[in-house]
C-alpha cells in the first residue's frame, strides 16, 4: 500500500527525497574523501619513519641579529655516535650533511632538492631500505669516502631518460661518483616537496669529497706552549718561548678559529612512538653535557618531533572531516523537514481515505504504520540514491582532483541507518496524526 501510495504521486515522492538524497550523498563523499585522507597522511608518516627525530644546529646571535636556525656549528659525528650507544630510548641515529650542487650526466643535468650525505641508519629511520634497482653502500664505502651514490626516481628521470643508471657515473661538482642504487619512490611528502628529487651518498664522501669543512668558533682552554706551537723548540735541549702563555680566562674571552667535522642535522627514530618523549630527553641531556653546558646556558641545538607535526595534522584533517560530516547531517536534518510536510499535506490530501479504512475496521496503530512506512521508504529510496550519487561524486574527485578516496561500508550502513531514521522522526508525527482522526469525520472530508 505504501508503494502503491508512493507510485500515485512519482513526481512528488522524487522531489521529497530529493533532500535524503543530497544529504546522503554528502554524507558518503565526506566520508570517503576523509578517510582518503586519513591514509594518505599513514602513507606520508611512513614515509618519514616511526617516530622520527631530527636534531639541528642552533643559530648565531651576533650583536642582537640572528643568522637562523643551523648557522652554528655545534654537532658531530661523535654526538651521533653518542646517541646512538647511550639512549636507551633510541633505535636508530643517523648524520646527515646536506649540499647543493649540478648532477651532471653526459649532456644532461640537473639540480635536485637535496644532495644528502649520510649513513644506513638514515634508509632505516625512513624507512627507505627497499631499493628500486641496484644496492645499498656499505659500512666500509662510509669509512673509506667511497664514490658512491643512491639516485632518486626524479634524478635518474631526468638525466637517463628511462635507461638503468647503475654502475654508470654522474659528475657533482667535478667529482665523478658511481651510481649503484635507485631509491624506491615516495612521492611528495606532507609539505608537498618532491622526495624522489635526492641523492644519498655516504657522509664522508660529502664532507671531504664534495664540500669541506667549516670553521667554528669554540672556547679552547689553553694549552702548554710545547703543545701548541712547535716553533718554541729552536734549538734541541732547550725551552724557548716565544709568546706569553694565555691563561684560561683570556681563552675563553678570545676564542680561536677550530676545525672540525660539523653536521648540518641527526636523523633519530625511537624505539616505539612512546619512546618519542623519553629519547627526547635523553638526547638534551647527553648533548648538553657533551656540549659543555650547563645550569641556564641555552641549548646550541633544536630537537625537533616530527611524529607530532604528522600528529597534529592527522588531528586537523581529522576535525575538518568531523565539521564537513556535520555539515552534510545538517543537509539530511533539512531533508527530513521536507519530507514531514510532504507527509502532513498527505494526510490532508486523504483524510477521506483514512476515513474509509478506519470505517471497515483499521486500527488507530494500522493506519500510523502505514504513513510511518511510507516515510521510511521514502527516505531509505533517497539514500540508496545518494549512496550511488556520493560514490559517484568521490570517483569524480579522485578522477579530476588526483585526490585519494577510499569506500567505506561503515559510511554506507551508516546513512542508510540514519536515512531510515530520519524516516521514523519526521513520519512519526503526520503519521500520528492520521490515526487520531475520527472515522465520522473523515468521512465527511471533502
Amino acid at each position: 500500500m505504501a508503494m502503491h501510495a508512493l507510485r500515485r504521486h512519482m513526481m512528488r515522492s522524487m522531489l521529497t527525497c530529493l533532500g535524503v538524497v543530497i544529504g546522503v550523498a554528502a554524507v558518503i563523499a565526506v566520508m570517503e574523501i576523509g578517510q582518503g585522507s586519513a591514509y594518505t597522511i599513514q602513507q606520508t608518516i611512513a614515509a618519514m619513519g616511526a617516530s622520527v627525530v631530527q636534531i639541528d644546529p642552533s643559530d648565531v646571535v651576533k650583536a642582537g641579529a640572528s643568522s637562523g636556525v643551523g648557522t652554528r656549528v655545534t654537532l658531530t659525528p661523535a654526538d651521533c655516535d653518542a646517541i646512538l650507544h647511550e639512549c636507551s630510548a633510541v633505535r636508530w641515529a643517523a648524520p646527515s650533511l646536506d649540499v647543493k650542487g649540478q648532477v651532471i650526466y653526459g649532456n644532461r643535468n640537473w639540480s635536485p632538492s637535496d644532495i644528502r650525505g649520510t649513513t644506513l641508519d638514515y634508509l632505516l629511520v625512513r624507512n627507505w631500505t627497499d631499493l628500486a634497482e641496484g644496492e645499498l653502500f656499505t659500512d666500509a664505502d662510509v669509512a673509506s669516502a667511497a664514490p658512491v651514490c643512491l639516485l632518486g626516481q626524479t634524478v635518474v628521470r631526468e638525466l637517463f631518460a628511462g635507461a638503468s643508471p647503475l654502475g654508470h657515473q654522474v659528475r657533482i661538482k667535478n667529482i665523478d661518483v658511481t651510481v649503484i642504487g635507485v631509491l624506491s619512490p615516495k612521492g611528495g611528502n606532507m609539505m608537498g616537496r618532491d622526495q624522489d628529487d635526492y641523492v644519498i651518498a655516504p657522509w664522508t664522501t660529502v664532507r671531504f669529497r664534495l664540500s669541506g669543512s667549516r670553521q667554528a668558533t669554540a672556547a679552547v682552554a689553553a694549552a702548554p706552549a710545547a703543545q701548541v706551537n712547535t716553533l718554541n723548540q729552536y734549538y734541541p735541549g732547550q725551552q724557548v718561548q716565544l709568546y706569553p702563555q694565555k691563561s684560561n680566562v683570556q681563552a675563553i674571552d678570545n676564542p680561536m678559529l677550530t676545525r672540525f667535522v660539523d653536521l648540518d642535522d641527526i636523523f633519530v627514530s625511537a624505539t616505539s612512538p612512546q619512546d618519542v618523549p623519553l629519547a627526547i630527553r635523553q638526547i638534551t641531556a647527553i648533548l648538553r653535557e657533551r656540549h659543555g653546558l650547563m645550569g641556564d646556558m641555552e641549548n646550541d641545538f633544536r630537537i625537533r618531533d616530527l611524529t607530532e607535526i604528522s600528529e597534529n595534522l592527522a588531528s586537523t584533517t581529522k576535525v575538518l572531516t568531523s565539521l564537513l560530516l556535520c555539515v552534510a547531517l545538517i543537509s539530511l536534518a533539512v531533508g527530513g523537514v521536507g519530507i514531514m510536510n510532504v507527509m502532513l499535506a498527505s494526510v490532508t490530501e486523504r483524510t477521506r481515505e483514512i476515513g474509509v479504512r478506519m470505517a471497515v475496521g483499521a486500527r488507530a496503530r494500522d493506519i500510523l504504520r502505514q504513513f510511518l512506512t511510507e516515510a521510511v521508504l521514502l527516505c531509505l529510496l533517497g539514500g540508496i540514491a545518494g549512496v550511488l550519487l556520493g560514490r559517484g561524486v568521490s570517483m569524480v574527485v579522485t578522477t579530476l582532483l588526483k585526490w585519494k578516496t577510499m569506500p567505506s561500508v561503515t559510511a554506507v550502513v551508516v546513512a542508510c541507518a540514519v536515512s531510515a531514521g530520519v524516516g521514523i522522526v519526521f513520519g512519526f508525527y503526520p503519521a500520528w496524526r492520521a490515526s487520531r482522526l475520527d472515522p465520522i469525520d473523515a468521512m465527511r472530508h471533502e
